[in-house]
């Protein structure tokens, strides 16, 4: 099969929102691929901090984009023989990683090997911009979103069940924060495209999420027999 016609359900939208959970979920329904590309922009942040980059430098960070030597396996996140999933998952890497992620050179040091993972039977893409510069030609785009009251609460929940002290007003402002710099940067900003469809998930479970994207996706299929 060419790459290029390998589908890709492509799911953006803001920290929190469910992503991550939602598309994983999806992708094992389907038996396809999937590509966390937020987890790409954690791991340039923390080889960063262990290596004295600093944020406000675009060419040292996207060096390291460039020679991250990283593997995938399953829910582990091997970094030079270190499995850094949990460490990554922290919101002082997430805040990191979105200070990283405004960055061109940075973004283009990483498109190459996010569209790597677009593999035969299939691909599910979660972030920021897999809808509008990673996957343009993605057989269904959606836009998941969900009340920043919502987002926060789900995030804090997550933490506290990983046992984390974590105060839900500083969780309440980083998101906040998050948005607003996700939104605003000149390359490729958190936005719904024209072309995705959009799920409030403000209301909805896990399940209730799932159901809804794997609904859109088969009607689609149809359309094409």
């Amino acid at each position: 099969m060419d790459k290029n016609s390998v589908p890709v359900i492509a799911i953006d939208g803001p920290s929190a929102s469910g992503k991550g959970t939602v598309a994983k979920q999806v992708s094992e329904k389907l038996g396809f691929h999937y590509l966390d590309s937020g987890s790409l922009y954690r791991l340039v942040a923390l080889v960063a901090t262990h290596t004295g980059v600093h944020l406000s430098d675009e060419k040292g960070l996207s060096n390291i984009a460039q020679n991250l030597n990283v593997t995938f396996k399953g829910k582990e996140i091997w970094l030079g023989g270190e499995d850094v999933a949990d460490i990554i998952r922290t919101e002082k890497c997430g805040n990191r990683a979105s200070k990283v992620a405004t960055y061109l050179q940075v973004r283009k040091a990483l498109l190459d090997r996010q569209r790597a993972f677009r593999q035969s039977p299939g691909l599910v893409a979660e972030g920021r911009d897999m809808c509008s510069v990673v996957f343009p030609d993605a057989a269904l785009k959606i836009f998941l979103f969900a009340s920043v009251e919502t987002r926060t609460e789900r995030r804090y929940k997550q933490l506290m069940e990983k046992g984390v002290d974590v105060n839900i007003e500083s969780i309440l402002q980083d998101i906040r924060e998050r948005d607003a710099r996700d939104s605003s940067r000149s390359v490729a900003p958190l936005k719904q495209g024209i072309d995705s469809s959009f799920i409030d998930t403000t209301l909805l479970s896990i399940s209730e999420s799932v159901s809804e994207i794997l609904r859109r996706y088969t009607e689609i299929c149809a359309k094409n027999i």
